[in-house]
């Protein structure tokens, strides 16, 4: 997939992972369409990236009416959308457990499935059922690409993270079967599975709190950069033949339980 003159779908664009996917994805050549909350930051990254290229539309990735016009707004305005990348999500720490003995709230467990898992699966399907009714932009019958954001604690979550351990790993779990589905459809899916990357959230974090984040991490000794995870969203696209498959960002690191 040459991404030139093509249309990609970002949730969670406007900041973090997915603004460096933003990003990289104008600088190939692509149209970018943002799915995020953020109305007012939004707007500045309309102005960043240019306006002849880029469309904002606030959108709650759990909502199917929401999702929905957001898409039909994005092929109104630029044609055919070939890339969709989920990296809209959140990122909560709480024991099963707390010190008093009390269980976690359900609620909290539910939310963080609903947005990282049932979002991204959300967008996922009905961008595929726009990809479908397209022409294939290859000789080999391709129509588009999914790429979903999972995370090392869907491998090996530590302590606090059962809601979005369980949610990431949900990512893992769907990327071939959803593969094998939109496969006859001339539809990729893959996943990108980051380690401790240094967005704007983690890099607010005091020293001493990266530096142990980043401890575990085999080779380069440091956090990982939004643009490297942009990188491998471009790589993704380029290379046709790479389908169902979740590929670690994480430089060799295997977390430990806290």
């Amino acid at each position: 997939m040459t991404l030139n003159n093509l249309t990609a779908i970002v949730t969670g664009g406007c900041s973090g992972l997915g603004h460096a996917t933003a990003i990289a994805l104008r600088d190939a050549g692509a149209n970018v369409s943002l799915f995020d909350l953020n109305e007012e930051l939004g707007a500045q990254r309309v102005e960043e990236l240019g306006k002849n290229n880029t469309l904002f539309t606030k959108v709650d990735v759990r909502d199917e009416t929401s999702v929905q016009a957001a898409i039909d707004a994005t092929t109104e305005r630029f044609g055919a959308i070939s890339l969709v990348v989920n990296c809209a999500g959140i990122a909560p720490a709480k024991r099963l457990l707390d010190k008093e003995g009390n269980p976690a709230p359900l609620g909290d467990f539910q939310k963080t499935i609903d947005i990282n898992l049932v979002g991204s699966f959300n967008v996922s399907r009905l961008v595929a059922a726009t990809m479908a009714k397209q022409s294939p932009i290859s000789e080999e019958g391709e129509r588009g690409l999914i790429v979903n954001t999972a995370s090392v604690a869907g491998y090996e979550g530590q302590i606090g993270q059962t809601a979005y351990a369980a949610s990431k790993g949900g990512i893992i779990g769907l990327t071939l079967p959803m593969a094998r589905d939109l496969a006859p459809l001339g539809i990729r899916v893959n996943t990108i599975a980051p380690g401790v990357m240094g967005t704007p959230m983690l890099l607010a974090m005091p020293e001493k709190v990266q530096d142990a984040l980043s401890a575990n991490v085999q080779f380069p000794k440091r956090l990982g950069l939004p643009e490297e995870f942009a990188k491998l969203v471009i790589h993704m696209a380029n290379n046709s033949y790479l389908n169902g498959e979740t590929i670690r960002l994480d430089g060799g690191l295997r977390m430990p339980p806290k």
